[in-house]
């Protein structure tokens, strides 16, 4: 995939764009808070070759900042849409990236096919939940939390077998902006879209993590309720981000949305 970048509104965005076959549904995908859109290459990589949208949002990997709120994103990924000719896409989300799925349904329902709603939920967390952290990033950094996100991230197992992936995933993490991060944290903590989630209409699989601690299964579950006729998928034995540790079963779910919505 080629790395290119574009001038969205106030903001650099920074993306990847995988042509493929002409004709073919489109799949985007949107990434999580501390990470950059190389967490979706394995997944992408193991599905057709059909149009392939990644991107950094603001504040992570090589975009720009620029003022942040969910809907602002969810903007973002519209108008880089439009601008690369896409529409009627899956749109792949994890954690923040599934809050942001949510909001380009509500705000442009003609850029949706289906969605993949990755370890998210309507509403993650509240005041109580994010003020501490948003503090402690702004104080100190996210050298000093690393660790404790790389819990939350990943399974137990993934920490026993896969130390040099773990270090490089936390020297993502720690490598995104302080001022990124944060805003990004206040972003979610305020973003509330049980309403709006309610009327989605489109064919949607929820999924989670049996050890995610950030989204617990029960949170994604709540996800699901609220869509008409969503699919449930709890991947056993993984964290956070599935995309990472088993990107072949993510794959696989996702060609299952796209296959009988490319025909």
């Amino acid at each position: 995939m080629s790395l290119q970048f574009e001038r969205i509104r106030d903001t650099n965005l920074h993306y990847s764009f995988h042509s493929g076959t002409k004709g073919a549904r489109p799949i985007v995908f949107l990434n999580s808070l501390g990470t950059d859109f190389r967490i979706w290459q394995g997944v992408a990589d193991r599905l057709p070759d059909v149009p392939k949208l990644m991107m950094d949002k603001r504040g992570h990997g090589l975009s720009d900042m620029g003022a942040i709120s969910i809907e602002g994103l969810a903007q973002d990924v519209a108008d880089l849409m439009d601008h690369l000719g896409l529409t009627a896409a899956i749109i792949c989300g994890v954690s923040v990236g599934g809050l942001i799925a949510q909001s380009l349904a509500a705000l442009r329902p003609d850029l949706v096919a289906g969605l993949v709603l990755s370890n998210t939920g309507a509403k993650i967390g509240d005041d109580a939940t994010w003020n501490p952290r948003i503090d402690a990033v702004e104080a100190t950094g996210l050298e000093p939390m690393a660790d404790a996100v790389m819990e939350r991230w990943f399974s137990a197992e993934f920490h026993k077998t896969k130390s040099a992936q773990l270090t490089g995933y936390r020297n993502m993490l720690t490598r995104t902006t302080v001022e990124g991060y944060a805003q990004t944290c206040r972003a979610i903590r305020d973003a509330d879209l049980t309403v709006s989630t309610r009327a989605i209409t489109v064919p949607t699989i929820c999924i989670g993590g049996s050890e995610d601690k950030a989204t617990p299964p029960e949170l994604v579950r709540a996800l699901s309720d609220l869509i008409a006729n969503s699919k449930l998928e709890i991947i056993q034995g993984v964290g956070h981000l599935p995309c990472l540790e088993v990107p072949e079963i993510i794959a696989g779910h996702v060609n299952d949305l796209w296959r009988p919505l490319n025909q």
